[in-house]
């Protein structure tokens, strides 16, 4: 469970969010939407530790992972989060397996482990053909599944999604979609997603919406 309780963040003197509060289980699917400047990915940062609050708790299970230490909290970060990008964030001189594979080497695990585990993921995507191919040679699709399977190397608890479908076109956005829903289905992961696409966030168990810093409504799904 991830218990978000009174965050404030401000940035400039800008509140950019307001004593946010939410709490968020274990397995859900969890979409959050609002209009753009309403702080949803300045919360998604925070929820998965890529940004500091002025002042509030973040509850993973009990740990408030505000109070941790840089090192303490890139190494929670690492075993348990996984994070996919709009632009999916992919290192150009690396191929796509060296890229889905470095979390896993950044957390420790052998290099022959980790690309076999990482190839063993992108064949599960569909993309068993491509490991040694570069992010240049590989469609907006592909790039997004690779960044999926970068996201889930380390077997993480919760899967941070900001504006996945951001660049995707309507055939491969379905199919991102698809592959989400798949993974909460088969892996009992949480999906914490960020966007702007009322098709994704109507499927989901809850939708969070956001508007001037404050959440103002929190549906749940029947």
């Amino acid at each position: 469970m991830i218990e978000v309780k009174d965050i404030i963040k401000s940035y400039d003197g800008l509140r950019v969010l307001d004593e946010a509060s939410l709490t968020i289980n274990d397995g859900e699917f969890l979409s959050i939407v609002g209009p753009s400047g309403a702080g949803k990915t300045t919360l998604l940062q925070i929820i998965g530790s890529l940004e500091a609050p002025d002042s509030g708790k973040v509850i993973y299970d009990g740990t408030d992972i505000v109070k941790m230490k840089e090192a303490q909290l890139a190494a929670f970060r690492n075993r348990n989060m996984g994070f996919v990008f709009q632009f999916h964030q992919l290192l150009p001189e690396f191929s796509m397996a060296e890229n889905v594979a470095m979390p896993a080497m950044i957390g420790g695990m052998g290099r022959k482990e980790a690309m076999e585990r990482a190839a063993e993921l992108l064949d599960g995507l569909g993309l068993g053909r491509r490991l040694t191919h570069r992010p240049n040679q590989l469609s907006g699709g592909e790039r997004q599944r690779a960044a999926v399977a970068r996201a889930l190397i380390n077997d993480p608890k919760v899967i941070l999604a900001d504006e996945p479908s951001g660049s995707l076109d309507s055939h491969n956005r379905e199919e991102l979609y698809r592959l989400f829903f798949d993974l909460r289905s088969t892996t009992g992961k949480t999906f914490i997603i960020v966007t702007h696409d009322e098709s994704l966030a109507c499927n989901s168990d809850r939708v969070i919406h956001m508007a001037d810093g404050r959440i103002i409504d929190d549906i749940h799904s029947i």
